[in-house]
């Protein structure tokens, strides 16, 4: 229930994710049964393989985690969390309130041992492939033993699911020297320093997008920050085709005639084909994505999920991280 356009999109892409897939999973729908059963009785849902939970609340965008975690619980994001709790599911996703989903997966699965807090992790295009940011918004205030955390999980998780044989990190910094940054900065780099971790030392902004680590970590604030600027730079590319093409016919017919390629080019900056960002270090799978995700984005979603139970991540996190402190 939780998004811009839920349930709509929320339903539309569980129902390609389960096409796609030919029913390689189950997807529990949860939310105002009624609500539900009004938007697939809209779709081609014959012979796919769903069920659906009711859930009387739905937390909003405004409300306040917290509170709405206090006073609604019998939300969607409550009563799935304690799906997977139970047991009854293996993951969750949700386009909703984005501090919700966090506060209830921490309270409702509890942390990993030796998490002190779970982490947002999101992908960035780069030169050399793909590189993983932590943190992107789960933690505004992250003392240097959390980003030494955040490091350590982002290294499991792009080693299982990208396949990175010990991956590159690297601390976002205003300068590549050990000296630069502030405090928080400077205790997090030796602390990386010392750990057995690739540390390849501080990096600057430009480097993200240069592939020159694997895994990048900040702050929630800067990394939300980096994170939502990134997202805007496919709109405004196509803005700017756009206009360029309304100028005459024949940038039109230029603009058509390498749209293909532009679109492929393009690909990998567009959120949709990412779907989501995990939450690492909480003991169940939650994807967390954007509140106005498309069909297609929820579809992705659903797949990373799938990805995460199918490669076991939170088992790999465990047995490394229970020793770190």
């Amino acid at each position: 229930m939780g998004g811009d356009f839920a349930p709509a999109n929320i339903i539309s892409g569980g129902i390609n994710a389960l096409k796609e897939s030919n029913n390689r999973f189950q997807i529990i729908f949860v939310g105002k049964e009624e609500s539900i059963l009004e938007i697939i009785n809209k779709l081609p849902h014959e012979n796919l393989d769903y069920q659906i939970v009711n859930a009387s609340e739905v937390i909003e965008m405004q409300d306040s985690p917290t509170a709405a975690l206090k006073q609604k619980k019998d939300s969607s994001i409550t009563v799935g969390l304690q799906l997977v709790k139970d047991k009854k599911a293996d993951a969750f996703i949700s386009a909703g309130n984005t501090g919700a989903v966090m506060s209830a997966s921490t309270i409702i699965l509890g942390r990993i041992e030796g998490v002190s807090r779970p982490t947002i992790g999101t992908f960035f295009p780069t030169e050399k492939g793909k590189c993983l940011l932590l943190d992107a918004g789960a933690n505004v205030d992250s003392k240097p033993q959390h980003l030494l955390e955040f490091a350590m999980m982002g290294s499991i998780f792009t080693s299982y699911i990208l396949g990175y044989q010990n991956p590159t990190v690297g601390l976002l910094n205003i300068g590549e020297e050990s000296s630069k940054g502030n405090e928080i900065a400077l205790e997090t780099y030796k602390l990386l320093k010392e750990s057995s971790l690739n540390f390849i030392g501080n990096i600057e902004g430009r480097d993200i997008l240069k592939g020159k680590a694997n895994i990048v970590v900040c702050d929630g604030f800067v990394g939300n920050i980096l994170l939502k600027f990134a997202e805007s730079i496919l709109s405004l590319m196509k803005f700017k085709f756009k206009n360029y093409a309304s100028q005459s016919f024949f940038k039109k017919l230029w603009v058509g005639l390498i749209y293909g390629t532009l679109k492929s080019v393009l690909k990998d900056i567009d959120y949709q084909e990412h779907g989501g960002v995990p939450l690492l270090g909480v003991n169940g799978v939650t994807i967390i994505g954007h509140g106005g995700s498309t069909p297609k984005a929820i579809k992705n979603m659903i797949f990373r999920a799938e990805e995460m139970v199918q490669k076991d991540i939170n088992s790999h996190i465990q047995s490394k991280m229970k020793n770190l402190k």
